[in-house]
């Protein structure tokens, strides 16, 4: 079964930075389009920004810009979502997805067909 993992997740006081990694032990992740999603306590699971095959950045949540990024290790067949400047507001469980497209969806809302099981993310002091 094909699966996705995220790791890298964990406490971190607010203003502070962490990279989760998602990686694929049989799924080559650089033909597709990766696309990472949050879900904070209490609230829906929302899209956050995807990553194309070509390296094009696409933003659902605009309250991420200027501080969440996305590359990728195609060598370790691994992609990195790197948050910086973090804020309570950012915590959540962070999952990666692909819906099996080598391009991002203009609103992160296309069905997805393979995930991770998520890594929880806590901004707190």
């Amino acid at each position: 079964q094909v699966q996705l993992v995220e790791s890298g997740g964990g406490l971190v006081q607010p203003g502070g930075s962490l990279r989760l990694s998602c990686a694929a032990s049989t799924l080559t992740l650089e033909f597709y389009a990766i696309t990472w999603f949050r879900q904070a306590p209490g609230k829906e699971r929302e899209g956050v920004l995807c990553i194309s095959m070509n390296n094009e950045l696409t933003y659902y949540t605009d309250s991420v810009k200027g501080r969440f990024t996305v590359s990728r290790d195609n060598a370790k067949n691994t992609v990195y979502l790197q948050i910086e400047s973090l804020k309570p507001e950012d915590t959540a469980v962070y999952y990666c997805a692909t819906d099996l497209l080598d391009y991002c969806s203009e609103y992160g809302n296309n069905p997805m067909d393979v995930w991770g099981q998520g890594t929880l993310v806590t901004v707190s002091s």
